[in-house]
């Protein structure tokens, strides 16, 4: 039976803007009734309520806990079980910091303000959900993750929702050159202008992918998918790599053609810059991430290949 428990615990806006920064504006938002700041009080609430439930229940199971913060990534997450409660940020962030085979929980500590994809539980069956993540029989499924290179350095390979290649100004044109292997034999290369690109695992593919015109990919799927963001062609031509998948063995380079661009992962907080010719590769990682207790509908009849491209590729 597992014992030793690392308890990952999000910051509120509510600690964040009110009993830490003392933040005026907020204040007066919130004296006025005004609908920006509507939810903060009652998800803090919400999330407390959470955390004091997931912490009684550990106690009672008798679990070793190592209570951290969210927002603590100075160290990594050491002991047999990761409890997140939060929400998918929170997880995303715990994520990056803990080894590939210690398995992690995620309970949703808001759901009625908190996006809870990877969140298998909340406050009303944390109880159940932790004696049997504790007593190893809650299922579990690993969940493909991806690694990135800048300038054939490995910067990341722990990267479970998405990576965001785009110029540094929002409102500025990304331009750089695509080169996509699917399967590591066959290579297509593309000069490309757009808004960026996304790049991530399955497990991504509900999120952004998915709202710029990728699939809804199987969870368990070993591929990644790519979709380029508000692709650019002069009249009459057209981009032929804007959206792909990448399997075993394969890869998709990005080579800069922009003095101030940028990479995210998994959401704003790991980043790096990247300048004129310097080389960003993303591939499978080896290091897949285990979680329990998430719900799994594979419809087998979704299962996919790495497609033919489009038309012969002009090589270089």
């Amino acid at each position: 039976m597992i014992k030793r428990v690392t308890l990952v615990v999000k910051k509120t806006s509510w600690e964040t803007f009110v009993e830490e920064r003392r933040d005026e504006r907020v204040a007066e938002l919130m004296a006025s009734g005004d609908a920006s700041v509507s939810r903060i009080r009652s998800t803090h609430e919400a999330h407390e309520h959470t955390v004091k439930t997931v912490r009684r229940a550990l106690d009672s199971l008798g679990a070793q806990v190592e209570l951290r913060h969210a927002s603590d990534r100075a160290r990594p997450l050491e002991s047999e079980l990761v409890v997140t409660v939060g929400g998918d940020g929170t997880l995303l962030s715990a994520s990056h910091l803990a080894s590939p085979h210690v398995p992690m929980l995620a309970i949703n500590s808001a759901p009625r303000s908190s996006v809870g994809f990877y969140c298998s539980a909340t406050a009303e069956n944390a109880e159940q959900f932790l004696k049997q993540a504790l007593e190893e029989t809650l299922p579990r499924v690993e969940l493909t993750r991806m690694a990135v290179r800048k300038n054939g350095h490995i910067v990341h390979n722990r990267v479970l929702n998405d990576m965001l290649y785009c110029h540094r100004c929002a409102a500025a044109t990304s331009r750089y050159i695509l080169t996509v292997s699917p399967d590591g034999r066959r290579v297509f290369e593309e000069d490309q202008v757009s808004s960026g690109l996304w790049v991530g695992p399955p497990a991504g593919s509900t999120a952004a992918q998915k709202s710029a015109g990728g699939d809804v990919l199987p969870l368990l799927s070993r591929q990644l998918q790519y979709v380029v963001r508000e692709p650019y062609a002069p009249e009459g031509h057209s981009l032929a790599y804007v959206k792909g998948r990448i399997g075993e063995g394969g890869y998709l380079r990005l080579k800069s053609r922009m003095t101030r661009a940028e990479v995210f992962l998994d959401g704003p907080h790991d980043s790096f810059d990247v300048s004129l010719g310097d080389v960003v590769e993303v591939m499978l990682s080896d290091e897949p991430l285990v979680v329990l207790g998430l719900s799994v509908a594979e419809d087998p009849m979704r299962a996919f290949t790495v497609p033919a491209p489009p038309r012969t590729p002009t090589r270089r």
